[in-house]
């Protein structure tokens, strides 16, 4: 039954790409001459995006654009840059297609495209001490002496404006930068998502740092796109594919799961 699904599948991607050459729209027709499909992504926000010590990139949202450019017949390549400059690259046009832990928030869909949720996450809360990660909803935040490090332009730092006014907040240009803010007691807690936090506890034995237990919210991840219609609908299909052939299971199993990767990272 899986044989005859990815069969179905491979015949489905085979005809829009013969296609492409007739309706593509500027994007799509780019990408195709080309054979090259552009990829941004900050590669700091592992399982999503990570960066190895050999300097490749990793993680879902890897495998997923690499998953994209091989059905595409074409090369992937990655252009990292940090999280908040992202959508502008693709918004300019530096950039193909933007995978990166990016939720598919209504404002950013004001100017961008999104194909998906091709996973769904939620908010989490990293801090050393047990007082904050017992908390289970955002006003055990809301005070003032409670001091947050969230990434900048990303919906964490739009959930701590909304429901933490009250608490100083600090924007960072990646998670690293807020996890040496925690190490070094400059802050309280860290506003990632749910699975950063949960896999940042895991590389850090010993180091007094605990993750929420559940998500705070519902956070649909998406690809953001140009307004290329047909390369829209195409990746948006070929997503369908991956989640009906039992592809996307098994890359959410890789990367969710644990595994040796984490060893391959700094």
């Amino acid at each position: 039954m899986k044989k005859t699904v990815l069969v179905i599948a491979f015949l489905f991607v085979a005809s829009l790409l013969s296609a492409v050459e007739v309706l593509a729209g500027p994007v799509f027709e780019k990408i195709i001459k080309k054979k090259e499909l552009v990829v941004g992504t900050s590669g700091t926000q592992p399982p999503m995006t990570a960066i190895t010590k050999k300097g490749e990139i990793i993680g879902f949202d890897a495998d997923i654009a690499r998953a994209i450019a091989e059905a595409m017949d074409v090369r992937v390549k990655f252009v990292t840059m940090t999280f908040s400059k992202l959508l502008p690259a693709l918004e300019a046009g530096k950039i193909d297609m933007v995978i990166s832990g990016l939720t598919m928030a209504p404002a950013r869909n004001r100017t961008v495209a999104f194909v998906g949720p091709y996973f769904v996450s939620g908010k989490g809360i990293l801090a050393k001490s047990v007082k904050y990660t017992a908390i289970q909803n955002a006003n055990g935040l809301n005070a003032p002496e409670v001091s947050i490090a969230a990434l900048k332009n990303s919906t964490s730092q739009k959930f701590a404006e909304t429901l933490m006014p009250k608490a100083k907040l600090t924007l960072t240009n990646s998670y690293e930068e807020a996890i040496i803010l925690l190490q070094e007691d400059k802050i309280d807690v860290v506003v990632a998502d749910f699975p950063f936090c949960a896999l940042t506890v895991y590389r850090n034995p010993g180091k007094g740092m605990m993750a929420g237990k559940s998500p705070l919210t519902f956070e649909p991840l998406g690809i953001a796109m140009p307004e290329d219609t047909l390369l829209i609908n195409w990746v948006q299909n070929f997503l369908n594919l991956l989640q009906g052939g039992g592809r996307l299971k098994e890359i959410h199993n890789k990367w969710l799961s644990g595994g040796a990767w984490v060893d391959e990272l700094p």
